[in-house]
């Protein structure tokens, strides 16, 4: 079953409320790499890693917030675990609002 993830940094809200940043896309990009997640080419919104998909938003640079969906849950959360060890990003249920603790 497909499920999706809304992926925000680790790092508290800004001074003024808005969300903190991720990072640019391209640092987004060179962190994900060695998890063998990537663009199919250069500059596109979507990477692509085994079991996920994970979307810019688009245009958006620095990014605040990226959707992560899955597609083969057999090899999906081996993946995800290891993003979220890699970067302490947050991922969210977007249905019930909460928090995937890994």
């Amino acid at each position: 079953m497909a499920r999706s993830l809304v992926i925000l940094s680790g790092d508290p809200p800004r001074g003024d409320g808005s969300m903190a940043v991720i990072g640019t896309r391209a640092d987004i990009v060179q962190r994900l790499r060695r998890l063998n997640t990537g663009p199919q080419v250069p500059g596109e919104d979507v990477l692509y890693g085994p079991g996920i998909e994970i979307e810019f938003p688009p245009g958006q640079d620095p990014v605040t917030q990226m959707l992560l969906r899955t597609n083969d849950d057999d090899l999906a959360w081996d993946v995800i675990a290891a993003i979220s060890r890699v970067t302490h990003w947050k991922m969210l249920d977007p249905g019930t609002g909460r928090e995937l603790r890994l």
